[in-house]
């Protein structure tokens, strides 16, 4: 992206890396949420550029204007390309930025890293491979446990806890969201004890396509209207804290992709581990819960690993729903219209019942005219717990665990 764009945007959640991996790639750099300098360059945002390239300016949200200043100068260049490298922790609202950028800043959105980042994929399955036409798969014998999976649901993938144990875990990622609740909250007019229900209701219901009013019923009397709880669900879409994965169906112009709700996942399953107070003997205990939360840490796998598929949008990743109540939880679809169904069960028991919902949804979209590929590139069960990576030799559907998969 810096060969391409002027500057790039590396937008995530607080402590997923982004500064880190700004500072590799930048030469130089200047913090704009330094209490020294964000009066500087409040004043003069031009300051903030000052740098040799490529120039780190890291959390510039804390003076919008350094958003437009920085697309002058790439316009100024001649949108020479690898000048600067900004780090967001949070979207400024549309009011604050004059410009979105398109065509001189390039975005990349970051998340917590994947378990192939963590080390803990073997990776030996390859998403883009199985675009391919799954030539480099192979049947292979594996070893998983649900213990581990437990884990690495409450440790997330935060890199300052990939040695962590659970307990150490637990009390950083209460502070995470205490400093969330007592300063970034109300640094933008919220109140952080409502921001506290709010999300205390959005992780009782994660991975689930939750009305406002489901919300609204769960948070109590601290909100009294759908129009604030819509304010305070887009301060936590703003700070990157939670995923909206909207719906899918094959005909492109098909209306049911606006009218099904979304579902909404955290950033990171040990998110909702550490505000619901859930520990790996708690969740051994509550398969249901496990089974939501282990769900939420396969999303943000496969959506990073789609992020770089060639030829994958930013959306490439959304899910089916209709009114036959048949779902299916992934749908990755590509620019060109080929896709793949992927269904999430946390262990073997589930896979049948994952490779029926996929072999019904297969059948459906061949039936509908108007479906411009309905043929799956190919179909997928991604479990927790399994013995082998195999491909059923009935349905041709595969079978993998989330700790055997890659990009």
């Amino acid at each position: 992206m810096l060969g391409a764009f002027g500057a790039v945007e590396i937008a995530g959640p607080r402590w997923c890396g982004k500064t880190w991996t700004a500072l590799a790639a930048g030469a130089s750099v200047v913090h704009v949420d330094d209490p020294g300098v964000t009066p500087l360059v409040e004043a003069d945002p031009p300051i903030a550029l000052k740098g040799e390239v490529p120039h780190v300016i890291d959390e510039w949200q804390f003076v919008p204007r350094v958003w437009d200043t920085v697309r002058r100068t790439v316009d100024a260049s001649g949108s020479r390309p690898g000048q600067f490298i900004l780090t967001g922790s949070s979207t400024p609202r549309r009011h604050e930025v004059s410009h979105s950028g398109a065509g001189r800043i390039g975005r990349l959105r970051m998340r917590p890293m994947t378990l192939s980042e963590s080390g803990v994929s073997s990776g030996v399955v390859s998403l883009a491979d199985l675009f391919a036409g799954g030539s480099g798969f192979e049947t292979t014998p594996v070893r998983t446990a649900l213990p581990h999976i437990v884990e690495q649901v409450c440790i997330g993938g935060w890199p300052a806890l990939i040695d962590a144990d659970v307990a150490h875990a637990q009390l950083m990622l209460a502070g995470y969201w205490d400093t969330l609740f007592d300063l970034s909250f109300p640094a933008v007019g919220r109140s952080g004890s409502t921001a506290r229900s709010v999300a205390l209701a959005l992780a009782r219901n994660v991975a689930q396509a939750a009305t406002h009013q489901t919300l609204l019923a769960d948070v109590g009397e601290r909100i009294g209207s759908t129009e604030t709880l819509s304010a305070y669900l887009d301060e936590f879409v703003r700070m990157y804290l939670i995923d909206e994965l909207p719906g899918w169906d094959a005909p492109i112009r098909s209306a049911s992709r606006v009218r099904t709700k979304p579902k909404r996942y955290f950033a990171d399953p040990s998110l909702v581990a550490a505000l619901l107070t859930l520990n790996e003997d708690s969740l051994l205990r509550d398969a249901q819960t496990l089974g939501f939360l282990f769900e939420n840490l396969c999303l943000r796998d496969l959506r990073a690993y789609s992020s770089v598929l060639p030829g994958a949008s930013s959306d490439a990743v959304r899910y089916y729903a209709d009114a036959d109540n048949l779902e299916v939880d992934v749908i990755i679809e590509l620019r060109d219209g080929r896709w793949a169904g992927i269904e999430i069960k946390l262990s073997d028991a589930k896979v049948p019942q994952g490779i029926d919902n996929l072999l019904r949804l297969k059948k459906k979209i061949a039936r509908n005219p108007a479906a411009r590929n309905p043929e799956p590139v190919f179909l997928a069960v991604v479990v927790g717990v399994t013995p082998f990576v195999r491909r059923d030799p009935d349905t041709g559907v595969y079978i993998t665990p989330i700790t055997a998969l890659t990009a």
